[in-house]
């Protein structure tokens, strides 16, 4: 078979009506909207607050944009790929109910956990999947209802995190454009930083454990932004370098949304002007494999056939990792 380009040829996104402000977090915990936003650039998320709704509701929404905009009846969609550390089950995978309520009958899919690069991640095996001929229309998603394993009683991470849904449709081309190289890493150790304890098969969930809420997110703020800003910065410099590129050859810089000071960081790490950098954390938070996508979603407009784009993502494990890929198309023709 010829190889050929994986391209992005539509985004689609979702975000829920509800507003998590900072002034609601000030009557959880003892902060403030000043000191939110002076340390993480939020000033609001969204919450997926309905009882009886999950990460594949916020998923579908996503898709189905991007099936009105591409004409694409959901029969023809070949594979659904989901990144999320929320799934709607333990099993099954969410990716096969999201399936189910699509209506894509001729698509099988998985999930992956990769938590913040999660979307990069799936990015990369979608394409891959493009790229040998096994398939011309897959769909990649990035989604995290996080709200689900937030201790809203907990300072570190309540006013980090939103809920939302981002997707792309891979799609073949003979042009040289697309999802052009990639590079990933993984650091293991960092898992003590960032972990959810119990729930998992080396610690089951208690009574005990469930009230000393080990069953939703910890983290260790300070580690994670050093390891955040080294890493994102590193691996992307990397990146440039093995495909002979400079600053300047970058349109744009879509780095994981978690926390402002992190991009500013890794901004000046890598002399990247700041007017060429995505950035909505300070109305979304941290979606977790959501935030790349969904910028995408709200870029696309500004996009142009062959501009040069560069996203990067770190998160638990660690893990971290950097994509190049040349759009794909104008704004006008979605």
């Amino acid at each position: 078979m010829a190889t050929k380009s994986a391209i992005i040829s539509a985004v689609g996104a979702y975000v829920p009506e509800k507003v998590f402000s900072n002034q609601e977090i000030e009557q959880l915990v003892a902060t403030n909207d000043e000191w939110i936003v002076a340390r993480t650039g939020i000033k609001e998320r969204r919450i997926l607050d309905e009882k009886d709704k999950a990460t594949s509701d916020m998923i579908v929404p996503a898709i189905l944009e991007i099936c009105r905009k591409k004409n694409l009846d959901p029969q023809e969609i070949e594979c659904v790929i989901v990144a999320t550390i929320t799934p709607d089950y333990k099993l099954p995978a969410t990716a096969n109910i999201v399936c189910e309520k699509i209506g894509a009958v001729n698509a099988w899919g998985f999930d992956i956990n990769s938590a913040c690069s999660g979307f990069i991640h799936a990015l990369n095996i979608g394409a891959s999947l493009i790229e040998n001929g096994r398939h011309t229309k897959v769909i990649v998603v990035g989604a995290d209802k996080m709200s689900s394993i937030i201790n809203k009683n907990d300072r570190n991470t309540v006013v980090l995190f939103g809920d939302g849904a981002g997707a792309v449709l891979l799609e073949a081309s003979d042009e040289p454009i697309g999802v052009m190289d990639s590079l990933f890493k993984s650091e293991g150790a960092g898992k003590e930083f960032l972990h959810i304890k119990s729930g998992g098969a080396l610690n089951g969930l208690t009574v005990e454990s469930v009230m000393a809420n080990e069953h939703l997110v910890s983290q260790d703020g300070k580690n994670i932004f050093k390891a955040a800003v080294r890493n994102m910065s590193g691996i992307s410099k990397e990146l440039m370098k093995r495909n002979e590129l400079e600053v300047g050859d970058i349109d744009w810089f879509v780095p994981h949304q978690a926390n402002l000071r992190i991009i500013e960081a890794v901004a000046k790490e890598m002399d990247m002007p700041m007017e060429r950098i995505k950035i909505n954390i300070e109305k979304y938070g941290n979606t977790t494999a959501g935030t790349i996508p969904i910028c995408l979603w709200e870029l696309e407009q500004k996009l142009k056939k062959n501009d040069s784009v560069l996203l990067t993502a770190f998160g638990a494990g660690f893990s971290w990792g950097a994509v190049w890929l040349k759009w794909a198309y104008d704004p006008s023709q979605n």
